[in-house]
């Protein structure tokens, strides 16, 4: 039986034991003897042709009449129905899910090279567009839809996300923005013991917001133009501390997977999900999906080892710059197009798949907290492109990261700040 480092009883927090154990478990079973795969996500906005209006799931010729239209390409056994609505599709090495708004999220992986992306993601492409095409729409790599604002977008039928629109339309600033509006580039790597995770988490934390402004692609915010140098990290930091931002402790030389097992589990679950408890089977779909302001997993769930849906449950409701799952999850980027999302899947191999690299990236930030990350964060936010995260400038950065040859001539590169992709 883990038993965690911390006694948090004192503070009203719930940890069960046997739910601890079941994290920890997950954790070590997703030690890799030699790390080196890649998973990378690629979030679309749906834009309608012409006027670059967001495509909700619902209307005609809309998001739901596209993943329709895809079935055929995808294994029938690996369809994923919710309240009678089709809303996702999977086959080896691809699965096409939805965000809230309806933004279609490409899940390709695992990678074994970078260069792999391309191939996966040429033919979702070379399947997607015609369909595209005679629907009127098309699916845009922007952080955030360049004409619609997020009251005028209906979330899909999922019924986490009415949950999730309940939390979130009551805590924080900017919740209903990034569920309905935002799009994201997320890449994923393996590790191979607790050390080496903890390690990666803590560069990848680090470096993360610097490599968000060299991949930045958020041209508009609300049908405007984008005020903030990073759009997407000004919507997570505001969203919900509790469960966004940097890890706590993460920067404490004891910090381990049972520290961030705590955390998750102690901390509010924002929804509940009872739909595979065994325990719940009698209660309403309203009963086993509704906000969860205060109740944490130990609360929700009972008294046993947590299966694999509820980990997953758990450790989703928490949204750090970098995710510990059985892999580690950067989640710093915008949507970016192919070209792009594969130069910074090369970037991260360079950095944390090569054992020199990582180790000189982990000397450079020895030392540095919590408040070192966030006030690198701030002082982007502050400044731009007259910015110096950790004291340092952009041409640092660029050289120190070995950025130049990755990023030469490739639109939105920071030297063509006004050039993007659509």
């Amino acid at each position: 039986m883990v038993t965690p480092r911390i006694n948090y009883a004192h503070l009203g927090a719930t940890v069960n034991p046997r739910h601890l154990a079941s994290l920890v478990s997950f954790f070590e079973a997703g030690c890799k003897s030699a790390p080196g795969g890649f998973g990378v996500e690629i979030e679309h906005l749906p834009v309608r042709n012409g006027s670059d209006e967001a495509i909700n799931y619902y209307e005609p010729q809309g998001v739901e009449t596209l993943l329709g239209r895809l079935r055929p390409y995808y294994d029938a056994d690996r369809e994923y129905w919710e309240n009678g609505r089709l809303v996702g599709l999977a086959r080896e090495g691809i699965s096409i899910s939805l965000e809230p708004g309806a933004q279609v999220e490409c899940s390709i992986g695992v990678l074994r090279t970078p260069e792999e992306l391309e191939t996966v993601y040429r033919a979702f492409r070379f399947e997607a567009d015609p369909i595209l095409d005679e629907l009127g729409f098309r699916l845009v790599a922007y952080g955030y839809q360049p004409k619609t604002g997020f009251a005028d977008i209906p979330v899909n039928p999922k019924s986490r996300y009415a949950a999730m629109s309940d939390y979130l339309g009551r805590v924080g600033q900017y919740g209903l923005c990034m569920m309905r509006c935002s799009a994201s580039t997320q890449v994923s790597i393996d590790y191979h013991d607790e050390a080496d995770a903890i390690a990666k988490l803590r560069v990848g934390t680090a470096v993360g917001p610097i490599l968000a402004w060299f991949f930045r692609n958020t041209p508009y915010f609300e049908g405007a133009p984008n005020p903030f140098p990073l759009l997407r990290q000004r919507m997570w930091d505001s969203l919900d501390f509790q469960r966004a931002n940097v890890i706590p402790g993460l920067y404490d030389p004891r910090f381990g997977w049972e520290d961030y097992a705590v955390d998750v589990l102690s901390t509010p679950l924002m929804f509940a999900d009872l739909t595979h408890t065994p325990e719940a089977a009698g209660l309403s779909e309203a009963e086993k999906h509704r906000a969860a302001f205060r109740e944490n997993a130990g609360e929700l769930y009972p008294d046993r080892e947590l299966n694999a849906y509820e980990i997953n449950h758990v450790i989703s409701t928490h949204f750090n710059d970098a995710r510990l799952k059985n892999f580690i999850e950067f989640r710093h980027w915008d949507s970016l197009p192919l070209a792009r999302a594969e130069r910074l899947t090369q970037i991260i191999g360079s950095l944390f798949y090569d054992g020199r690299n990582l180790a000189r990236l982990a000397s450079f930030f020895e030392g540095i907290d919590e408040l070192d990350v966030y006030e690198a964060k701030a002082n982007i936010q502050a400044f731009g492109a007259g910015a110096t995260p950790y004291g340092r400038s952009w041409e640092f950065w660029r050289e120190f990261l070995g950025l130049g040859d990755l990023l030469e001539g490739i639109p939105g590169d920071p030297a063509h700040p006004d050039v993007f992709q659509i």
